[in-house]
């Protein structure tokens, strides 16, 4: 699948566990509940981590995002991990990607804003809002962008990001087993996991079915969560009232 198709999965995602992992009743004390501005946070970050697994991938998304720093990250990843859709596209490396992001933003804050700012800005570019053209210009641009965006972040309490993260390079990986060439899902066995319902990346379906799909998916769940949200707090207003 494409990059914005990947992305969009991300954000999608995102938006339909949100009412999920706030039922008390469901998950006990391990709800969270989250303002409209974390939810929106954990789209962009969930978006963005749903391109992670293809850092395996020399001229994918991610390597042509800021420049030639990560054309040689990418290059270099592939070449560790045994090459595109190997060991970045699996479980282990879902649950470990998360597991690392949770501990870098709870015990190594520095660390876990660079590696927010590259993945915000992943996310970013992957829905489309970035910039495109010559270099080095539309990287800076595209650096600035998510140097904006971790800005307006900085005040937010992030806790849920290592589970926003593992989210997203798991639905990469669902995503990838809609291909013919599968996923070895639970890598390192080599075993590939193939539902081919797309038969082509980037053909008539993935642009004309599930790219639609996915954006309409996106607005009914995003309108959910801030009608919901505005909602109840309308509602705790009037009866305090």
């Amino acid at each position: 699948m494409m990059g914005r198709t990947h992305a969009l999965s991300g954000a999608l995602a995102w938006l339909a566990v949100v009412p999920v992992i706030s039922r008390e009743e469901w998950i006990g004390e391990y709800a969270v509940s989250l303002s409209v501005e974390q939810v929106a946070a954990g789209a962009v970050v969930c978006a963005g981590a749903a391109l992670l697994p293809d850092i395996d991938h020399h001229n994918g998304r991610i390597a042509n995002t800021f420049g030639p720093i990560t054309k040689h990250m990418c290059k270099w990843i592939g070449k560790i991990s045994g090459g595109h859709r190997q060991a970045t596209h699996s479980l282990l490396f879902a649950i470990g990607i998360g597991l690392a992001m949770d501990a870098l933003a709870t015990h190594v804050v520095y660390a876990w804003w660079a590696c927010l700012f590259m993945i915000v800005g992943l996310g970013l570019r992957g829905v489309g809002l970035d910039f495109e053209g010559k270099e080095p210009q539309s990287a800076l641009a595209d650096c600035a962008l998510a140097a904006i965006a971790v800005w307006l972040m900085h005040d937010l309490d992030m806790s849920f990001v290592g589970f926003a993260v593992g989210l997203g390079c798991f639905a990469h990986v669902v995503g990838d087993c809609l291909t013919p060439r599968g996923c070895p899902v639970l890598w390192p066995f080599s075993w590939r996991t193939s539902v081919p319902l797309i038969p082509r990346t980037d053909g008539k379906v993935e642009r004309w079915v599930v790219m639609p799909l996915l954006s309409v998916g996106i607005a009914i769940l995003a309108v959910r969560s801030i009608i919901g949200d505005a909602a109840v707090t309308w509602m705790t207003a009037g009866r305090g009232g």
